[in-house]
């Protein structure tokens, strides 16, 4: 039995795929490339590059591997996108998986564990948003996601695949070299274009770019820009670990958030980067994106009690210090 990895090529699928592979899981990764690097994978991890819902491939990689788990990352996941295209991200995001899911439940496919998004939830209605927090997503991302949740719901009880659905607030952080064995590999946010907060602040500290955009300046937060809560990178990846555990010991579908329980805003990030990098990071103050909620904080005492998960990297300077040394090191990506 394997493991399919989709969107394994991909910033948190391969964090992920490093984790699994330190435990010498048998895994599979299938990623399409548009957003993912073939770098960012190990030439010892089985890798096939295509779409997830090419139904000649998936009959290919599920006999011949016998795939009963999949973990499942592959997305668009740019808001502003969304919101200016957003039937493309209906079709990809929603979609090709249930497409997915009908090839694979008619080779045995038991469990999933889903990448979702606290953009579920849309505009926060309290100040820390738990799972029974209303679902009104305002960008056709979290739409997207959220219309996956339902589905898994459906393929539950109708075909019995259970389901962890992740919804985790803003991924950030970087996996250092040899953190999870002695042939583990350092794996990196590199996207493009970047879209990412603590990656655009980086690349500002860097040189590669002259300044870093605050979006927003009339939040009704401390400082007047959004709040969001981060959440290390590798800490995501074990999440997503303890889930497919959990569903293999019989658990039941479950939505679960992941962050770290408090937020930080864009000036804070923006300040903790200098601190962290030594260096001036300029800044310019530009209008409001559209489809941004102004806070999003994650409870996430339901992934401790459910799945036995703690974020490790708990403070904002930590998850930085990562992020800056894989930017110095990959000043050019993969």
């Amino acid at each position: 039995m394997s493991i399919l990895i989709t969107g394994g090529a991909g910033y948190i699928g391969s964090v992920t795929v490093e984790a699994l592979r330190a435990g010498r899981e048998s895994i599979v990764v299938l990623d399409d490339l548009s957003a993912g690097h073939r770098e960012a994978v190990s030439p010892d991890v089985p890798f096939y590059e295509g779409d997830m819902s090419d139904v000649s491939l998936l009959n290919k990689i599920a006999k011949r591997h016998n795939i009963e788990q999949i973990i499942h990352f592959a997305a668009f996941a740019s808001v502003p996108e969304s919101v200016s295209k957003p039937l493309k991200y209906f079709e990809n995001n929603t979609g090709k998986v249930a497409k997915m899911l009908e090839i694979l439940r008619e080779y045995g496919l038991k469990n999933i564990v889903f990448s979702s998004t606290a953009a579920t939830y849309g505009d926060p209605q309290t100040p820390v948003i738990d799972e029974e927090h209303p679902k009104r997503p305002c960008n056709p991302y979290g739409l997207s996601k959220y219309f996956v949740e339902q589905i898994l719901d459906w393929s539950d009880s109708a075909y019995g695949i259970t389901h962890v659905a992740l919804r985790y607030f803003n991924a950030a952080g970087a996996l250092p070299e040899g953190e999870l064995s002695a042939d583990s590999h350092a794996r990196g946010e590199d996207h493009n274009p970047e879209g990412h907060i603590i990656p655009l602040v980086l690349q500002t500290a860097i040189g590669q770019r002259e300044y870093v955009s605050i979006f927003g300046t009339d939040y009704p937060t401390p400082d007047g820009t959004c709040v969001r809560d981060y959440v290390h990178v590798l800490d995501l990846a074990y999440a997503h670990i303890k889930a497919l555990r959990y569903l293999e010991d019989g658990g039941k579908s479950q939505k679960i958030n992941l962050g770290n329980g408090k937020g930080f805003s864009v000036r804070e990030v923006i300040e903790t980067a200098r601190e962290v990098t030594g260096r001036d990071i300029a800044v310019r103050e530009d209008a409001r994106r559209a489809g941004d909620p102004s806070v999003l904080v994650a409870a996430h005492q339901k992934a401790a009690a459910v799945l036995g998960w703690e974020p490790r990297y708990a403070s904002l300077s930590g998850i930085i210090q990562t992020a800056w040394d894989w930017h110095k090191n990959h000043p050019g990506g993969y």
